[in-house]
């Protein structure tokens, strides 16, 4: 799931440090840091703190969060003070956060998740869980393919749902990510009420560096908006429960409009024949075109959207051993919704070949 906030550079006050000799290696680490970067770029997270550093939840930040969770969410002020005192920095969630993977290329990303392995055990999953998809599919008109690439992708088919700690991962995010503190502000806040509600103990779920967590790999705020009982059992439970996972990527893509059995991309040719289509492709995936004016200006025909819906263009870079270049793609609705549950483009293709390949 890639916003843009503003670009703040928070200071982080000294008082947490009990040795005055870690404070002063601090304050000089920080100061050559702020050297280094005058030259105008700003310095990634992860080069603000050190690795363990202890978290101020005296701070006017923290002091604010406690307040709104107590009048706004009627956590009791104990409670509060109990499961946070004690947190510190984990200096590699941040170190993760500034290097994504999105950031390969398509070439070098695909390998990653759509693998001979991931097809076979997808190809076994659709058959182990034949009965529970039809009536997924019934229920909420997602196609069951692209449901099983998610979960694959996501969780390596529920095997690999995340080794860090997740209180302590949304903590370092929004102690000291300043690029996206308020955006984890509200996970972490989501992330507490998920865990009053279905009686988890924060301190014992594990997850994904950025704060997606279970089979699905939702974000908090996502697991409170989209996730489903699905297996009956009066709560939602995206860690253990298949059903309620595989009912829950289905809700999630159909909110954002799915349609079953609808187109999800089509190939559109090396290059992009004029301004409007470079225009859309450089803006990113909000930028939509209409069906007909692609056709004409690539003069290419391609299946009509449903509805009406309009496209928006991908760009994925081939390999240089294959004489490198782009591909580029129209993407449908259907598309458009996959980069809902994540924004990149490069997600959403993976997700799609992984599916398709799944038919083969």
């Amino acid at each position: 799931m890639n916003m843009q906030f503003v670009h703040v550079l928070q200071k982080r006050p000294l008082a947490f440090f009990t040795g005055s000799i870690l404070a002063v290696l601090l304050f000089l680490f920080v100061g050559s840091v702020a050297i280094t970067y005058a030259a105008g770029d700003e310095p990634a997270a992860a080069d603000l703190v050190v690795d363990n550093q202890a978290i101020d939840i005296k701070s006017k930040s923290y002091q604010d969060l406690f307040r709104e969770l107590e009048e706004v969410h009627h956590f009791p002020r104990q409670q509060l003070i109990g499961l946070f005192t004690g947190l510190r920095i984990d200096r590699k969630v941040l170190q993760l956060m500034d290097r994504p993977t999105e950031a390969k290329p398509y070439y070098q990303y695909r390998p990653l998740f759509v693998t001979p392995t991931a097809i076979v055990l997808g190809k076994q999953s659709l058959v182990l869980y034949r009965t529970l998809f039809d009536r997924i599919e019934k229920e909420y008109g997602v196609d069951r393919e692209v449901i099983v690439a998610i979960w694959g992708i996501e969780s390596r088919f529920g095997m690999n749902q995340g080794n860090f700690e997740l209180f302590q991962s949304l903590n370092t995010l929004f102690a000291a990510y300043p690029r996206r503190s308020d955006f984890f502000r509200t996970e972490l806040i989501n992330f507490l009420i998920l865990c009053r509600d279905n009686k988890i103990d924060p301190q014992s779920v594990k997850g994904s560096y950025a704060g997606a967590f279970g089979q699905a790999q939702f974000m908090p705020s996502s697991f409170n908006e989209y996730g489903v009982d699905f297996d009956g059992d009066s709560r939602r439970d995206l860690i253990n429960s298949l059903p309620d996972v595989f009912a829950s990527i289905a809700n999630y893509l159909k909110r954002f409009g799915w349609q079953l059995d609808a187109p999800v991309y089509a190939e559109i040719g090396g290059n992009l024949q004029s301004e409007v289509l470079t225009t859309a492709y450089n803006t990113g995936r909000k930028s939509l075109v209409d069906w007909q004016t692609l056709t004409k200006i690539q003069k290419i025909a391609i299946p009509e959207p449903l509805g009406q819906g309009q496209l928006n263009i991908i760009g994925l870079e081939l390999s240089p051993q294959e004489g490198g270049g782009m591909r580029f793609i129209a993407g449908y609705p259907n598309f458009q919704a996959i980069t809902e549950y994540n924004h990149s483009g490069k997600y959403a293709m993976a997700v799609t070949e992984m599916a398709e390949a799944f038919k083969n």
